[in-house]
């Protein structure tokens, strides 16, 4: 759990040492939980990445706030990551709230990342700070970009993880199809690349994803925006701006699947999507 922009699915590639989560510099990059799971020789850990908790302001974000929620109520352990570059938000204490609201005892572990940004004093006050609000069972400080203290952090979560059997093939890195993990790396482009107003406004529906044997796989996909002034930011001079997006995706889930992708974008209005429950529903959320 952790407020937007922390670096949880960033975390969770770390940890898999594999890309199945979109990130970006843009907060709510994550809008849907998505399990990572990590089989190692002698455990199976299912990290679940979750929206980030947020001050609402549409339907779309009470959903997110919700999906967030609802998931520390089947957990094992509760990772609560936070930015130790920056003092604590109001958000933060947001997820206070709601971490106390758990009704069984869960351990807690305080991952305060981004320690690389930061001199060692401001750290260690902001460090102080976190450790102050947040009630948990151990903490420590980390960076998933640069992998420090990667190791010791799985280290402590298989130490409280419970015993059982693995719920996943050994070969399983996560929940998600890969056309549900490529509408992600294509909105992740699209906030990447888009100015400020545009990217939340932003939905993708994959329309076709087709094997075509040693020729990789075919993907139709639509961007939704919120205003008719949105698609031809989104669509750029000359098509250059869709152009971008779709070279930047192509190449993310050509990693992601390990194979060559044709990829085809287009572009529609649907006004208001995100205070819409019923387009809600058709998107996913």
């Amino acid at each position: 759990m952790g407020r937007p922009n922390v670096g949880k699915s960033t975390l969770v590639n770390a940890l898999l040492a594999q890309k199945i989560a979109a990130v970006s510099p843009r907060p709510q990059t994550t809008r849907k939980r998505q399990m990572g799971i990590l089989t190692l020789d002698s455990a199976q850990v299912i990290f679940i990445d979750t929206p980030g908790v947020h001050r609402p302001l549409h339907k779309l974000g009470e959903s997110m706030n919700q999906e967030a929620i609802d998931t520390l109520e089947e957990s094992d352990v509760i990772l609560f990551l936070v930015d130790v570059s920056v003092p604590p938000h109001p958000e933060d204490e947001l997820l206070v709230a709601a971490l106390r609201e758990v009704k069984r005892r869960v351990p807690t572990l305080l991952a305060m990342n981004k320690m690389d940004l930061v001199d060692h004093e401001t750290l260690e006050m902001n460090r102080r700070a976190y450790e102050e609000l947040i009630p948990h069972d151990e903490a420590l400080t980390l960076s998933a970009v640069q992998g420090q203290n990667l190791d010791r952090l799985l280290e402590r979560i298989l130490a409280v993880l419970p015993q059982g059997e693995p719920f996943f093939p050994e070969g399983q890195v996560t929940d998600l199809y890969e056309r549900d993990i490529a509408a992600d790396l294509i909105r992740e482009a699209a906030l990447i690349l888009l100015r400020d107003e545009v990217p939340h406004g932003i939905a993708i529906r994959v329309d076709q994803y087709t094997e075509r044997e040693e020729h990789g796989a075919y993907i139709e996909a639509t961007i939704f925006v919120e205003k008719e002034s949105h698609k031809p930011i989104v669509i750029g001079q000359g098509g250059a701006m869709l152009k971008k997006i779709g070279s930047m995706a192509r190449q993310e889930i050509e990693a992601m699947s390990g194979r060559k992708v044709f990829l085809r974008l287009r572009v529609k209005v649907r006004k208001n999507w995100r205070n819409d429950e019923n387009i809600l529903k058709r998107f996913g959320y």
